[in-house]
């Protein structure tokens, strides 16, 4: 009995196999199981195991000698050629990501400059010159996502990856623009308004649709401190106003199937913020200082 080592391909799979076959004597045939489902001829000539070519498989045999198996060829790249390739990954990486902090800095400059202006309106009446101060920021927000869109674009399919980078800033603007559009209107910021406003209108650089809706949560986190301002400074149909406003949100972001847990967590927070607004007009409508006007519904 010889003991003779078969070293199978698959060129289909590429998937290497190394059998061990017993062969009685030479010159003969025999069938071997290379793999479950299917069988190759094999030859004993010469000493040697010898596959013969079915469909699209090879077979690559050699015997042994002394019960010493023959050389079997391994192929791999070098360890430092490919640490090599991960070192130049990594450092094409870091530069993007050091383009991208210099100016998402840029983007937290800006949005502090427009909450620092926003906090004089929680504590007077809004004043056309005042919201006008805040809106005067959106060109430079729209330069400054077109700087990083032009960063982004440079390594496409990587949007994701470099995301988070700029996503709580992108909240927080979110947040700012939809507060001075209700001030202005009364009425919701959309998603695509929202996006023109910042030029992200891109489908390789976009406004991400969580990132609008958690922006809008965060807005509305404002409005019941915004409520007890404005009540105290005797604006005391404001609470009317913005109890209907957040109802109305409140009751459409109960239509989505929300999975996301950092959105999920800030829409439940949405209801205490109803709750407090509603505190506010309770007390405000027991002590009879309440107009007659009834507030205009969101979605009219």
């Amino acid at each position: 009995m010889r003991m003779v080592y078969c070293h199978q391909r698959q060129l289909k799979t590429s998937r290497m196999l190394l059998m061990v076959a017993w062969a009685p004597a030479r010159g003969t045939l025999g069938w071997i199981s290379l793999h479950s489902f299917s069988f190759r001829k094999l030859a004993i000539l010469g000493g040697h195991l010898v596959g013969l070519r079915k469909g699209s498989s090879a077979s690559y045999c050699f015997s042994t000698k002394a019960g010493t198996p023959g050389p079997m060829a391994t192929f791999h790249m070098p360890v430092d050629r490919q640490f090599e390739e991960f070192r130049a990954q990594l450092e094409e990486s870091g530069a993007v990501r050091d383009k991208i902090r210099a100016i998402v800095s840029d983007l937290d400059s800006t949005t502090r400059c427009m909450q620092a202006q926003l906090l004089l309106i929680h504590h007077s009446r809004p004043s056309p010159e005042a919201i006008n101060k805040i809106k005067a920021q959106v060109d430079s927000l729209r330069a400054i996502y077109n700087q990083l869109a032009e960063v982004v674009k440079s390594v496409p399919g990587q949007y994701y990856r470099y995301h988070d980078h700029w996503r709580t800033h992108t909240y927080t603007v979110v947040s700012l623009l939809a507060f001075i559009h209700w001030l202005e209107t009364g009425g919701l910021l959309s998603h695509g308004d929202a996006a023109t406003m910042l030029g992200l209108k891109d489908d390789d650089f976009g406004l991400d649709l969580e990132d609008y809706l958690v922006g809008l949560c965060n807005f509305s986190s404002e409005l019941p401190r915004y409520v007890v301002n404005q009540v105290t400074s005797g604006d005391y149909d404001c609470a009317k106003r913005v109890s209907a406003f957040l109802s109305d949100l409140y009751a459409a972001f109960r239509m989505l199937n929300l999975r996301n847990d950092l959105l999920r967590k800030r829409f439940d927070g949405m209801k205490y913020d109803l709750k407090k607004v509603e505190e506010v007009l309770y007390d405000v409508k027991i002590r009879g200082l309440l107009s007659n006007i009834e507030p205009s519904s969101t979605s009219k």
